[in-house]
């Protein structure tokens, strides 16, 4: 058997390790440890102990942790959660809610008659329930509607007249009782409308008019919309027509004839989606005229007071009659309107969504047209649930002990607070305990006052309960572990703790064999119980008791002490300096008592060190008594104070050694710019660490938007030596936007950079770049085009930046000069009808800006454009060379001004107008082209004109030239047999063909081997032909005709496969193909011979 008292943590970590160490800042503590015990078998050295309960509200509630009563709790006991000591058996403890009763809405025509008011708590005993409607208990036994499974309520044939209402659970066991928070249970229904006939309303032309809805009976709320004529032809709302959610009446501003008809008032309940229709409600024009203009009537409008609860969408409504029909606005008294809020129904709706307290105030709707204006106010108020700022938590106490628990909520209006004890009233009485708003204090605890507590915060709105539990402990005294041993140092202070675990708390006495010790100057029994002995020594070892006893009884314990010699401990080298990179040992050696084991530990300023972490760097190597601590290829980051730790069950000592690491200088401080002109910046900077090297040299850096990357610049001084501060960079660029910073070196190298300055604008200055690659050419006749490269904005030194263009003709004085204001132009052309083509200039390019003029280019020579074409294209000739072409040659212009690019050919038909003829031009500058798709047995007109990228220049004299004639074939039909002839057997396929061509004098016949490139052409008058097959192969055969127009078209091809000479064995019949003629009036027969199948 274990210990007969078991303990178990307390606290749940629910909102966090933060929370839980401002509740413990709150509150003296006195002991050390936060224990449940059962009741019979606790200890009185227990001070209040606090654990979170699970809180309910009626509304929104957030978990908090009070000021808790004492103890400090250690990290183990955080980790430990209010499950797991009520998940132990033994564990005793009161009735605790996992749910409690939602509100519901129940649709009374639901298939489901049978409502569930959900509640469930846990504890130790189980806890058994109750339930309450309207305050009254339910009695199952009177009523056999009602009926419990488990803690759940179930309503058989459940009635809005005998079961709405506010429902509530208890929850009881052996421990105490605690109630539920109330829900709300309503019952969801819609009525028909009453089949009364409505009566009609009639109106004049231009008159506002209110339609009536009257709703039927409802729950809860209902959604409305009006029906004209016929369902499903609904009213739409506009800036003359409003229904009102609130009223469900419907509101026409303005009637017009189109108004005329039935309405008839359509109802929705939002929970079971039912509809019903009223009676329809004629409306009808009176004939006795038309309604005059009149000034606007607010006839719906939302209350002078609402009340919202926070979060939710609130809605007001505002809508006028009136002729015109008016205009509705908005504003909020003393303010604005939130920009959340929207506009709905043509202004007629101010929706403001997830409302919150600061959008409380006054809010005004006004309504205005040409005949005059009125307005409405009311106040809109934000109204929040009780929220929990710091609630009550599990206690326990001896008894005797004083108990001060405090509940604090926030809500609008201010909640108020009472106090429930085992489900009833809890009223003060004064001196035992008082209750002052929200604190409950109860000034010496009994037994008697152990139960279940529920502190209720409320307001009009809604309530909200947190739940606790008060366990008064009483046990003898009881120690663990019993006995206890001490190891003393020698000639240092020792205490011996004497705690027991009781309560009531009980007397404590100390002896030391059998003579009871009495405190003098060396040996001093201190408040807590405990016993200290001064300068120890070896006479002071021995065994000492400590006797607890109170009213249930007493308990020893024994604590046995040795005192040993004190420990040395040698840390060296206890000063080094090594260079980055470096290695170096340190050794740690101790000297100690041999009956004791020593252990060592390792720490960089003043924190342990992680050898699995940074293995990379250290390692230890580790003897009896000595510890060595190797750092590998140091970094600067590894410089500071290196602690050894040696420690045995008697004492710990401490000892430390420095290293100083040298390396390459830190980034200097703050880069600042001191003074900035066109070409210079003077910066400043401060000191970095020097890292153990005296710095030598700084070096400045400066980045621009045209740089790549971070530059060096040039100084003032040269070099910036280590023992400066300040420096000037020159050589910049006017009008760049630059950062600088600054990087240190010493003798082992150079460090980091600085963080960059501020960016930082050099002043402008006159551009000092001129323009480059000025050349030109081309354009139109009479003008002279003049291009350059674009000067960089980088050097462009200012604002207002320019071009000069300066120009003279070769051999002329005076420049002439034309200002170019875009900093992007790259060319200016300049006309002048004056001077003839290929005229030579004299040109130069300057740049300007604000700060003045800069330099020009150097002047280079560029002569204006050359102009189109200016003569004709000579010996133009043409010639047929079939029936649908014709040749054309001709010569090119003298050289001269306007040399040709290319030449167009225009041609056209004899007796055509020149416009409706055909143009070709040739690909570059040839002087003859070939014009097909022509006629054939056509005179054609043709001429031909240069052009270039100026323009083109005149056509030569017309030529003529004639395609040659096409005749018809004849009806008339002959053959040609077309063969090849072979050793073997032979047979023949025939394809006979009619072909339409010209007259045939010859017919061409192409053979070619695939994969060779030499290729065989025959040519005959006869009808037939033999061709000779040298080698095995695949061999393709294609006829053409000839004939005084021409070529004919190709036929399809003829595929022969053979073998050394041979047509192949087995070889199927070829494939037939057609072979388009040049011949007059004949067919071709054509047949593909194979070897005579077996």
């Amino acid at each position: 058997m274990g210990s007969p008292w078991k303990p178990f943590l307390l606290l749940s970590v629910i909102s966090g390790l933060s929370d839980f160490a401002r509740a413990v800042a709150a509150r003296p503590i006195s002991y050390a440890a936060v224990l449940r015990m059962k009741a019979d078998r606790s200890s009185s050295v227990l001070s209040p102990r606090s654990i979170p309960r699970q809180h309910s509200s009626g509304g929104l509630a957030t978990p908090d942790w009070p000021a808790f009563s004492s103890h400090p709790l250690s990290a183990l006991s955080l980790l430990s959660s209010q499950e797991d000591y009520r998940s132990e058996e033994s564990e005793e403890f009161g009735p605790v809610f996992i749910q409690e009763p939602d509100d519901a809405i129940f649709p009374l025509d639901s298939d489901e008659k049978k409502v569930v008011m959900h509640c469930e708590a846990r504890g130790n005993p189980p806890p058994t329930y109750s339930w309450y409607i309207n305050g009254t208990e339910v009695d199952s036994d009177a009523d056999y509607r009602y009926s419990f499974i488990d803690g759940n309520l179930i309503i058989a044939n459940a009635s809005e007249i005998t079961d709405f209402g506010k429902y509530q659970c208890k929850a009881v066991n052996s421990f105490g009782t605690v109630l539920s928070r109330d829900a709300l249970l309503q019952f969801a229904y819609l009525r028909a409308f009453s089949p009364k006939t409505r009566g009609g309303v009639s109106v004049r032309e231009g008159q506002g008019v209110v339609l009536i809805c009257t709703p039927p009976p409802h729950s809860p709320e209902i959604i409305y919309s009006w029906v004209f004529n016929e369902f499903p032809s609904f009213v739409a709302e506009d800036s003359r027509r409003f229904i009102s959610q609130d009223t469900g009446n419907l509101y026409i501003s303005k009637v017009q004839p189109s108004d005329v008809g039935s309405y008839i008032c359509l109802v929705k309940n939002t929970v079971t989606n039912a509809k019903v229709l009223s009676p329809p409600t004629p409306l009808t024009l009176k004939t006795d005229g038309v309604m005059g203009e009149y000034e606007p009537k607010i006839e719906v409008h939302f209350p002078t007071s609402v009340l919202a609860a926070k979060g939710v969408i609130v809605r007001l409504e505002c809508f006028a009659l009136g002729n015109p029909v008016p205009t509705i606005t908005w504003r909020k008294i003393n303010g604005n309107i939130p920009k959340k809020a929207r506009l709905r129904k043509s202004q007629a709706v101010l929706e403001i969504p997830n409302i919150q307290l600061e959008d409380s105030g006054t809010y005004e709707c006004k309504a205005e047209n040409p005949r005059g204006g009125t307005a409405f106010k009311g106040h809109l108020q934000v109204y929040t649930l009780p929220q929990w700022v710091r609630m009550i938590n599990d206690t326990q106490m001896d008894s005797g002990e004083k108990l001060q628990w405090e509940c604090k909520a926030t809500g609008r209006p201010r909640p108020t607070y009472r106090w429930l004890r085992n489900g009833l009233p809890l009223t003060p009485q004064v001196p035992i305990f008082t209750i002052v708003n929200g604190e409950l204090t109860v000034h010496k605890v009994q037994q008697t006052d152990s139960g279940m507590y529920q502190c209720v915060a409320e307001n009009k709105y809604g309530a909200i309960y947190s739940n606790a539990e008060l366990k008064i402990l009483a046990s003898a005294p009881v120690f663990v572990p019993n006995p206890v041993r001490v190891i003393a140092t020698l000639g240092k202070d020792v205490s011996l703790e004497c705690k027991p675990r009781a309560s009531p708390k009980p007397r404590i006495t100390w002896k030391r064999g059998d003579r009871r010790i009495q405190p003098n100057k060396r040996i001093m029994l201190l408040r807590n119980n405990t016993l200290k002995i001064v300068n120890s020594s070896r006479a002071d070892e021995g065994n000492y008791v400590c006797r607890a006893e109170n009213q249930l009884g007493s308990a020893e314990m024994t604590a046995i002490l040795w005192v040993k010699e004190a420990m040395r401990v040698v840390l060296s080298p206890s000063r080094v300096e090594v260079t980055v990179g470096e290695s170096v040992v340190l050794s740690c050696k101790a000297t100690h008592d041999t009956s004791l084991d020593v252990a060592f530990q390792w720490f960089f300023n003043q924190r342990p060190i992680n050898f699995q972490h940074d293995g990379g760097h250290f390692e230890y190597i580790q003897t009896s008594s000595t510890v060595d601590l190797m750092i590998r290829s140091i970094l600067l980051k590894h410089a500071g104070k290196y602690g050894c730790r040696a420690q045995t069950s008697a004492d710990t000592v401490f000892a430390e050694a420095e290293l100083l690491v040298r390396g390459p200088p830190g980034p200097p401080g703050v880069v600042i710019v001191e003074e900035i002109t066109d070409t210079t910046a003077t910066l400043s900077w401060t000191r970095g660490l020097d890292n153990h090297s005296p710095i030598s040299t700084y070096n400045l850096q400066a980045r621009s938007p045209f740089s790549l990357g971070w530059q060096t610049v040039k100084t003032d001084p040269d070099p910036v030596t280590g023992d400066l501060e300040s420096a000037m960079a020159v050589e910049l660029n006017p009008w760049v936007e630059y950062e600088f910073r600054v990087v240190a070196s010493n003798a082992i190298g150079t460090g980091d950079p600085s963080a960059p300055s501020r960016g930082v604008r050099t002043k402008e200055a006159v551009p000092s770049v001129a323009p480059a690659n000025v050349s030109g050419g081309n354009g139109r006749r009479h003008e002279l085009v003049i291009s350059w490269e674009p000067v960089s904005e980088e050097f462009q030194n200012g604002e207002g930046f320019g071009y000069i263009v300066a120009f003279r003709a070769n051999g002329t004085r005076g420049w002439k000069e034309k200002m170019v204001t875009s900093a992007d132009s790259t060319m200016y052309k300049y006309r002048d009808e004056t001077f003839p083509p290929l005229t030579p200039f004299e040109v130069k390019v300057g740049v300007y800006n604000n700060k003045g003029d800069g330099p020009f280019s150097k002047v280079v020579i560029i002569h204006s454009a050359e102009g189109e074409p200016r003569e004709a294209p000579s010996d133009v000739k043409a010639y047929s060379i079939s029936s649908s072409e014709i040749r054309v040659t001709w010569k090119p212009p003298n050289p001269g001004p306007g040399k040709p690019r290319g030449y167009e050919v225009s041609y056209w038909k004899d007796m055509e107008q020149e416009e409706s003829g055909k143009k070709q031009r040739t690909v570059k500058n040839e002087t003859s082209m070939v014009l097909t798709g022509l006629e054939g047995n056509s005179v054609y007109l043709i001429t031909v004109k240069g052009f270039n990228s100026i323009g083109q220049g005149p056509a030569s004299a017309a030529v003529t030239a004639k395609t040659r004639k096409a005749r018809e074939c004849s009806s008339d039909t002959n053959h040609a047999l077309l063969y090849m002839e072979y050793r073997l057997p032979v047979k023949f396929y025939e394809n006979s063909v009619k072909l339409k061509c010209p007259c045939a004098h010859v017919l061409q016949v192409l053979l070619k081997q695939e994969g060779r490139g030499h290729n065989q052409v025959t040519r005959t008058i006869n009808p037939s032909t033999m061709l000779s097959l040298p080698e095995g192969g695949t061999y393709i055969i294609e006829v053409r005709a000839l004939s005084e127009g021409g070529e004919g078209a190709v036929s399809s091809q003829v595929r022969v496969v053979t073998s050394s000479g041979k047509l192949g064995a087995g070889f199927s019949p070829l494939t037939t193909s057609e072979i388009q003629s040049l011949c007059t009036g004949c067919v071709l027969f054509v047949a593909i011979l194979s070897p005579a199948l077996n």
